[in-house]
């Protein structure tokens, strides 16, 4: 499950935590579509349909499916999807990684629960009957701040055990967890950051990737730069982490994905469209995001 192509491991470099498109309150499948497409074309080097950037707390079962099937459909052969498939319910995570095997999805992306805190015990066995229920890689999403729980290296340690636990989303915000987890899993681990402002330190530190909230508008840049990480080219990557750190910044001056989607929306990628509880940024926040993106040369 830890292949490697090229000494790289399957899962790496930049990887987008894609937007879900709505019109008129619908999915917009032809734009969901559309953005993958051009993900590709860019250079990401793998899509992450129904993670938190996608809305996917207010998709119904249904919708959810149908946002893996769409982003499964464009990418297939071309590169890799990560398809989310987290809950707090242990039955509806099974269910939904059931579907992602089911349908072709490369690995899921199965969240820490959430509001009903659970022990490290109760994640071990959350996690344990998620890898049990399918023949699909598992990476896991440890994210405290959303979650409320932290997944321990002592837990993941016990994770990493089960043949398809195969990784780590980490938004934990600690850039000495990505050593720890190396130390303690070994490198064959993969780690992608959960961050975009820290993901060249985290990869200082034995990361892998980053699964990316501004590579939906800026996958080209992102791309290029995980690219000169890997070929040692540290002044082409620090010039393009210097560049997009403004973007970054903006993209979560309010709870996410509400700049992304306005930004997006800037590109012509699709409408800005939310669903409640999610609420259109204030001007203020808009100004900000146009600013950065034409700072870095996103828009003209």
């Amino acid at each position: 499950m830890t292949a490697r192509t090229g000494g790289l491991p399957r899962f790496h470099g930049s990887c987008t935590a894609l937007i879900t498109p709505f019109k008129n309150g619908k999915l917009d499948e032809a734009a969901f579509q559309k953005l993958c497409a051009w993900q590709i074309e860019q250079g990401t080097s793998a899509l992450v349909p129904c993670g938190t950037t996608g809305e996917s707390p207010t998709l119904s079962h249904d919708e959810h499916r149908r946002v893996v099937e769409l982003c499964i459909e464009v990418a297939r052969g071309k590169v890799p999807v990560i398809a989310g498939a987290g809950s707090n319910s242990t039955a509806e995570a099974i269910a939904m990684t059931q579907h992602a095997a089911k349908c072709g999805a490369d690995a899921v992306l199965s969240v820490a629960p959430y509001y009903n805190k659970p022990t490290q015990e109760g994640l071990y066995q959350h996690f344990k009957a998620i890898h049990d229920s399918a023949e699909i890689p598992v990476i896991i999403y440890n994210i405290p701040p959303r979650s409320v729980v932290d997944i321990s290296v002592d837990t993941f340690a016990r994770l990493v055990k089960l043949p398809r636990i195969v990784g780590v989303k980490d938004a934990t915000m600690d850039l000495a967890r990505p050593l720890r987890m190396r130390l303690a899993l070994g490198p064959d681990f993969v780690q992608l950051s959960g961050e975009d402002a820290t993901a060249v330190p985290f990869l200082a530190q034995g990361g892998h990737g980053c699964i990316s909230v501004t590579a939906n508008i800026a996958p080209k840049p992102l791309a290029e730069m995980h690219g000169a990480w890997r070929a040692g080219d540290f002044p082409a990557v620090q010039k393009i982490n210097d560049r997009l750190l403004a973007v970054h910044d903006a993209m979560f001056a309010e709870t996410s994905p509400a700049p992304v989607k306005y930004a997006a929306s800037l590109l012509g990628l699709c409408s800005a469209e939310l669903r409640l509880p999610m609420v259109q940024p204030s001007d203020a926040t808009k100004a900000r995001v146009r600013q950065a993106m034409e700072k870095a040369g996103l828009i003209g």
